[in-house]
């Protein structure tokens, strides 16, 4: 429904470039599915009716990932931001992935374990 999806320009613009020098290229529409059948469900139309998908996470991103150069649907991930399973025994957590690192880390305050930056093999469910 409206508050899940965006045909607005100023959205669409927003979810059309990154940090990097790549010119906006914005999708057809913005959704900001909020549990792992919707993306299921999101996916499966998309695919269905070829359109381009394109996951969207925080728009800090170097590289132009996330221009939708033939339009498309942009998956806004943000909203899925549940930390699902923490394992201090063996360092590792389960996250959606809309969690950032900051929420993360928040999260994990108290355990003396942190997610610095640059740290790769961050686990979503």
């Amino acid at each position: 429904g409206a508050p899940n999806v965006s045909t607005a320009t100023a959205v669409r613009e927003q979810h059309g470039h990154d940090e990097s020098m790549h010119p906006c290229a914005p999708p057809d529409a913005v959704v900001w599915p909020q549990a792992v059948g919707q993306v299921q469900e999101l996916a499966a139309l998309c695919h269905r009716c070829r359109v381009p998908m394109v996951p969207f996470g925080t728009g800090t991103g170097l590289e132009g990932g996330v221009n939708a150069v033939q339009g498309g649907v942009c998956f806004d991930l943000s909203r899925m931001d549940a930390i699902a399973e923490l394992s201090l025994e063996d360092f590792s957590v389960t996250v959606e992935p809309g969690v950032t690192r900051k929420a993360l880390n928040k999260h994990l305050r108290g355990t003396g374990l942190w997610f610095p930056v640059g740290t790769v093999g961050m686990r979503g469910v």
